[in-house]
Formats: structure tokens, C-alpha cells, sequence
């Protein structure tokens, strides 16, 4: 009698082993390498926050998640109507980090005065062009505000002024350059748009 799987290779048809080991080694590498790139990028590069408050709306709405550029502010000067992430002053004063997404209105070196609920810079007769407001800003019974802007510091103000905690009435009022983190170019959730 003549074997006719003489020749074959036999271990042909076995399955291979998996080396667990080196499979579980490769998958660890794998989410440490990607971590790191997502810190890198995230603490280099972009800036991913989420707006709690409605003090940005019609702009950005209440719970809303936002990407800005870390790299805007570190080759350019933050202008007059950009929307920044920061750190909140107050809090900082306090030993405690807490971030605030916020319109620019006033820059370093400026006097910002609010009359019946319009902003003037420099004591300009022609208000700033301000189209993302929700609403005028209600004044209180108070009709004028003066702010001096420090050197190298910029005044807050949210586009929902009627329902925003910003640089009026914050003890720490202006924003030191070196806490502008980032500018805001993009909410992605739940309404994903471009911002300006």
C-alpha cells in the first residue's frame, strides 16, 4: 500500500498559535502611543472644552463642546472680537484652574465704556459692530461703565450679556495675556459650525 500524504507538510492544516503576550504587548503600545499623541495635541496644539452656560448664546449654545488653536496666540496677537478660552481670573486668584470661553472686547492699554448698553472704546462717539449679540444689554439702572484696561491684560464680555458672568463683574476684571489658552474656531457638538 502507497501512503499518498507522503510529502504533504502535515502541520499545513493545524492552526497557528497566538503568542498572547506579544499580542497584549502590541495592543498596550498601540494605546500608549495614541494617548500620547492625544495629550501632546491636546496640550500643544488644541484646546477641547465644553461650554456649560448659555453666557455665548445665539454664538455657542449651552452645553456645547469647542476646539480652539493653542498655536493662534503663541504667533499672534488675540484681537478685538475672537472668541478665547481662558482661565478664569477670580478662580486663579484663589489657587484654582477653571476655564471660561469669552469674547475679547477690550484690548491691553484701552478704556472700555458701556453706555446704555453699548460698547465705546477710547471714548470713540461709534460704538463697536457687535451682530452676534442675542439681545441689547440691559444696564440696570447703572447707564455708565468705565473700564481701564491694564498692559498686557484684555476685558471679557459673553455675546448673551444679559446672562453672562464676565469681566463686569468679576473682582479680577481683565484677563492677563499669558491665560488666553487658545481661540475658538469650531464647536463640533451638538451643532457642529465654524465660529467667529
Amino acid at each position: 500500500m502507497v501512503d499518498e500524504t507522503a510529502g504533504v507538510n502535515r502541520r499545513k492544516g493545524k492552526k497557528r498559535s497566538v503568542n498572547w503576550k506579544k499580542e497584549i504587548i502590541s495592543w498596550i503600545c498601540i494605546f500608549i502611543i495614541a494617548g500620547g499623541c492625544a495629550f501632546i495635541l491636546d496640550t500643544y496644539f488644541i484646546a477641547n472644552s465644553f461650554v456649560p452656560t448659555g453666557s455665548m448664546e445665539n454664538t455657542i449654545m449651552a452645553e456645547s463642546r469647542i476646539i480652539g488653536s493653542r498655536l493662534t496666540y503663541r504667533f499672534s496677537e488675540p484681537q478685538r472680537g475672537d472668541i478665547a478660552v481662558f482661565i478664569f481670573p477670580d478662580d486663579k486668584a484663589k489657587g484654582i484652574t477653571t476655564y471660561y470661553v469669552k469674547r475679547i472686547i477690550g484690548l491691553p492699554g484701552e478704556t472700555i465704556d458701556i453706555i446704555d448698553g453699548k460698547v465705546y472704546v477710547n471714548g470713540s462717539d461709534i460704538p463697536i459692530d457687535e451682530p452676534y449679540l442675542k439681545e441689547p444689554m440691559e444696564m440696570n439702572g447703572n447707564n455708565h461703565l468705565r473700564y481701564e484696561i491694564p498692559e498686557g491684560h484684555y476685558f471679557m464680555m459673553g455675546d448673551n450679556r444679559n446672562n453672562s458672568n464676565d469681566s463686569r463683574f468679576w473682582e479680577e476684571k481683565y484677563v492677563p495675556r499669558k491665560d488666553l489658552l487658545a481661540k475658538v474656531y469650531l464647536e463640533y457638538f451638538p451643532k457642529p459650525q465654524i465660529l467667529h
